[in-house]
């Protein structure tokens, strides 16, 4: 593959990849903003609860995508036509078994998830008709993560977006027409994301067929059976799971942190947040491209493009992390006065600037070595890594040193330093397994050592 080409194929991945994560928070600000006009603060806190309980199990279950996409793009590298159904099947059934066994025990999950966030006993009411109407949608939103994983492992990123637009439209349709046509209220606004993820599902099993021609999709049960790599399937599946936890027992705990700190602090670490999100966007969309690229050129046995793509990869991920660093240098405080007009949280903000303009350059590198990570299905390494650099997060955070050591609260400069410094371990940890791995691939093919 020529330079020419490697790049057009980069691009043509990445741009469709960004495109669908730019999509992801529609769903919530869609029902946030409905909420918004029914006439109380109460309907939004409900919403806010209730999707964070929802997505603390979607962010659980990300392996269904990342571990799919692995196995995926390794099959299809290796032209092993058997392999790819197999990974859809066994994907799509796990999928479908977690969401229904969630859907089951769905009552002591909310119940839980409600104890440890205490929300106020006038808003409890509409966090439970949120969970339960919306709880019945992750079977499907679950299994079309799967789907989505699959395709991206067939190097196909444009049937995702398509998915993911669709599935915001129509939630937007849908919920405006149940809350403003049918009258139906609140619940009109999660019935209308759960119908959304039904849909969404419907979709990404016509555009797979469509995408397939006329092959094959599902696996017979000889063929899940078989290929002596069930037990690699569950094993790539569960690090992924308990990685997912510990960056989830992270994010989780920068929130909680923040919180404790005061409203002020709560707004501006809100604010700064999004610029990491903004450009976690893009970078999550190279690491996709990396994790199909990697996986096909593993499969392929093919270490001279494996190697070759990576490097392109690099240079892409270094490229996005000085724009955006340069952006972020001279444009903070522009971007910080279009997110709020309160003066004391803009004041706040700029007093923190520093952590915005090296965001870019100190967590690039745990953006795109993920996406190879996955591609060759290192994930043991990858959630070694991950427990490493949450260890020296939460020591960073709370660990003191004056005359011994003791545990303090933190500030919120100790907070977002102990943040980027699990980032940059991150990434660093994994750059520096990097050369290893080509030398001892972690796929289930071995490569060519040409």
């Amino acid at each position: 593959m020529t330079e020419t080409r490697l790049n057009k194929t980069i691009i043509g991945l990445t741009l469709p990849a960004i495109l669908s994560n730019i999509t992801v928070p529609v769903l919530g600000l869609c029902d946030t903003g409905i909420a918004g006009h029914l006439g109380s603060s109460e309907y939004i806190d409900g919403i806010a609860i209730g999707a964070m309980m929802l997505n603390v199990l979607f962010w659980l279950c990300g392996f269904l995508r990342m571990g799919t996409t692995g196995l995926t793009a390794q099959e299809y590298g290796a032209g092993n036509e058997e392999g790819v159904r197999r990974v859809f099947t066994r994907s799509f059934i796990l999928a479908a078994l977690l969401g229904i066994i969630i859907l089951i025990f769905s009552y002591p999950i909310e119940k839980l998830f409600s104890l440890l966030m205490s929300p106020e006993a006038n808003v409890a009411g509409y966090v439970d008709t949120y969970f339960f109407c919306c709880v019945f949608g992750l079977p499907a939103q679950l299994a079309t993560m799967s789907i989505l994983g699959w395709l991206l492992g067939m190097q196909n990123t444009v049937r995702p977006m398509i998915i993911s637009i669709s599935t915001n439209v129509v939630n937007i349709v849908l919920s405006f027409s149940f809350v403003f046509g049918i009258g139906m209220g609140f619940k009109g606004v999660a019935l209308g994301t759960m119908f959304a993820n039904w849909c969404g599902l419907l979709l990404a099993l016509i555009l797979v067929y469509t995408f397939r021609k006329g092959k094959r999709i599902w696996a017979t049960l000889e063929e899940i059976k078989g290929g002596g790599s069930l037990r690699r399937y569950f094993s790539v599946n569960s690090d992924l799971f308990f990685r997912s936890a510990c960056v989830m027992g992270v994010s989780l705990t920068v929130t909680a942190i923040g919180s404790r700190l005061g409203g002020i602090t709560l707004a501006t670490n809100a604010i700064l947040m999004q610029f990491f999100i903004l450009f976690s966007y893009f970078m999550d969309g190279f690491a996709f491209t990396g994790e199909a690229l990697c996986g096909r050129f593993a499969g392929a046995g093919d270490t001279k493009m494996l190697k070759k793509s990576i490097r392109y990869l690099l240079a892409w991920a270094a490229a996005m992390a000085l724009i955006f660093f340069t952006i972020y240098a001279i444009g903070n405080s522009f971007i910080i006065n279009m997110l709020t007009d309160n003066e004391e949280v803009r004041a706040n903000c700029l007093r923190h600037k520093l952590w915005i303009i090296i965001l870019p350059p100190v967590t690039v590198a745990a953006f795109i070595y993920d996406g190879f990570f996955i591609g060759l299905t290192a994930t043991r390494r990858m959630l070694i890594v991950t427990i490493i650099s949450a260890s020296i997060f939460f020591i960073t955070l709370f660990i003191r040193f004056n005359h011994g050591i003791y545990i303090g609260f933190p500030d919120n400069s100790t907070l977002w330093t102990a943040f980027l410094s699990y980032l940059l371990f991150r990434g660093l940890l994994l750059a520096i397994q990097m050369p290893t791995l080509l030398k001892h691939p972690l796929g289930t093919t071995s490569l060519n050592q040409n």
